[in-house]
Formats: C-alpha cells, structure tokens, sequence
C-alpha cells in the first residue's frame, strides 16, 4: 500500500515551488470595464438587446450575421456596462440594463446593429431592441427602430450616385441631340 496522498485539485496560491501571480476577481472587472470604454469611445453605435429566450443555434446565426456585418456582439454584465458608460459619460441607461442584455457594437456603420437586429427580430420574437448610443446620443427602443429603416450605407450611396447620374445623363443626351441636329442641317 502506498503512502503517498491522493492527488486533490488545490488552489494556484498553494502549489509549492511555483510563483503564481493570483489575479483578483476586482482587476478582472477593472480590466473589462477599460475594454468597454475603449469600445465605447471608437463605437459608432451601440444597440442594446434582451435575447432572453434564444437559443443555441439561433444565437449563433445571429453572431454569424453581426460579423459578416463587421458588428461586433457580446454578452457583457449590466454593471460592468454600466460603468464603462458612465466613465464615457454615456447617461441614461439604468433602466434599459435590466435582465440579459447583449450589446451589438459598430465601429463603421452606425445602422448596422439596428437593422440586422431588427431584421432578426422580425422571425427571432426573442429578440427585443431595448435602447442604443449612436454617435454619442441615447436612443430609446422607437429612435433604435426608426434607425433600423435606414437602408446600408452602400445603398445610399448607390442612390445618390444615381441621383447626380441621372440629370447629367439627360444632358449629355441632349447636348448629343444638338450635335446631330447640327451635322444633319450642315450636310
């Protein structure tokens, strides 16, 4: 029989012979309060969520579409959100961080997070648009879905482009027009 103990699971700050730095649950928190800030202060927009409800396999495509979208999404607790807002001095959101809330987060296009979570909603009933910071400004669950009717940034400019095409084209065809006039009263 052998007199050596059985093996038992012990604390990092126990193991003999090794220095172990042990991180506190306070630096965690710190360290992902600074993170958020950072975020927040790059952030174009920002749309909080409740996914409460959801599950796995709709979770995922929802994640698949935020990052074929360049949004970034994540679970975040509300304290920490909390605090990383009011450190950017972003007011008002006490009362939109309650229950699970997810935080969808554009660096580029300040519609994105809006409309594809409203897109998602529309067959996901799980999914509820709670509030929004875009551009610095609180937006309440209405301005988050007026902002969600916002076609791409692409589709505007495709629009605009079109707009400035289109009366420079009827002039080139009229100016064309008087051309040919001009050649057939000359020949």
């Amino acid at each position: 029989m052998s007199t050596e103990r059985p093996f038992v699971f012990q604390k990092a700050s126990q193991i003999k012979g090794k220095e172990v730095h042990k991180v506190g649950n306070r630096e965690i928190k710190e360290a992902k309060v600074k993170e958020l800030v950072e975020k927040f202060q790059r952030a174009q927009a920002i749309i909080l969520t409740s996914y409460k409800g959801i599950t796995v396999a709709e979770d995922t495509e929802l994640r698949r579409k935020m990052r074929e979208a360049g949004v970034e999404y994540k679970v975040v607790k509300n304290t920490l959100t909390l605090r990383a807002a009011k450190e950017v001095g972003f007011e008002g959101l006490d009362s939109y961080l309650e229950g699970p809330v997810a935080l969808a987060i554009s660096y580029d296009d300040p519609t994105a997070p809006a409309r594809l979570l409203a897109e998602f909603a529309e067959n996901h009933k799980a999914i509820e648009l709670k509030a929004g910071i875009v551009q610095g400004q609180l937006f309440d669950t209405a301005k988050v879905k007026e902002l969600s009717k916002i076609p791409p940034r692409e589709v505007l400019l495709a629009k605009f482009l079109g707009s400035i095409k289109s009366p420079v084209a009827k002039f080139v065809y009229v100016l064309d027009a008087i051309r040919k006039q001009k050649e057939e009263a000359n020949a």
